[in-house]
């Protein structure tokens, strides 16, 4: 079977979604149920962790994976302390790092990372570090014990695709961890294009919720992520200039 292992976790399904910027809980709901995900995200500094109070897991079904991340985080310790607080609420060993070094961009500091990264792993957490698309910065990130990389394709929330496939493809080539697109996917054709470059899974909220049809959206996405990814296991035809007849001329009786 085609699984997604990540650290001690393996899972049947590659796309992964947020839970922040939905019209409401309720649409929110189909959407997860929608995109066929089994890990759902959670930012900690933004909702209420405790169920039974109004809180926003009172709206998740239990049969979901919870992945906390860190967002709002400019400081590695202020990402520490954050995963720590996750850790004890949600019962999970389970954080998508971020530390954030611009307001306006929202790219990762990625020394502060590092640093939080080292942390962490330190005390036992599986880290899903968001980091840019450097193929250095995700190969130090993998040797100092994170379980998988999450390069951005674009900004968060801008809905541009993936900018430079090629910088995603060396980071392939450079690292032996899950390659998770995070950030920046707009559309079913950036989910198919990242998994035909054969990353091990995408990361979404706002090319979601942000739809006309939160609902719909959730699942061509969860489709395109699907065909992607047998794309690149069925490996495409190489590309030529010139035409290549469908029905050659050789064998043909005259």
């Amino acid at each position: 079977m085609d699984v997604l292992k990540i650290g001690n976790y393996e899972f049947k399904s590659r796309l992964m979604v947020g839970t922040g910027k939905y019209p409401s809980n309720e649409v929110m709901v189909k959407a997860l149920e929608a995109s066929g995900a089994e890990v759902v995200t959670v930012a900690v500094r933004r909702v209420n962790l405790d169920r039974g109070s109004d809180s926003l897991l009172d709206h998740i079904d239990p049969k979901y994976t919870l992945l906390p991340n860190t967002a709002a985080c400019y400081t590695a310790d202020e990402a520490i302390r954050t995963a720590r607080l996750a850790r004890e609420a949600l019962e999970t060993d389970l954080v998508k790092l971020e530390v954030i070094g611009d307001e306006r961009t929202l790219f990762p500091d990625n020394e502060a990372l590092l640093e939080a990264a080292r942390v962490l792993v330190t005390e036992g957490f599986t880290v899903l570090p968001y980091t840019n698309d450097d193929p250095i910065m995700a190969k130090k990130l993998e040797e100092i014990g994170c379980a998988a990389v999450m390069p951005l394709a674009a900004p968060i929330g801008s809905g541009l695709g993936i900018r430079n496939p090629y910088n995603i493809r060396i980071i392939l080539e450079t690292v032996k961890v899950p390659v998770i697109v995070d950030a920046g996917v707009g559309t079913a054709s950036d989910a198919a294009i990242a998994m035909e470059l054969g990353c091990d899974g995408l990361l979404m909220n706002t090319g979601i919720a942000g739809a006309k049809d939160p609902v719909a959206m959730a699942r061509a996405m969860n489709l395109a992520v699907e065909a992607g990814r047998l794309a690149h296991l069925s490996g495409r035809i190489a590309k030529k200039l010139y035409a290549t007849a469908s029905s050659p001329l050789s064998g043909v009786i005259e």
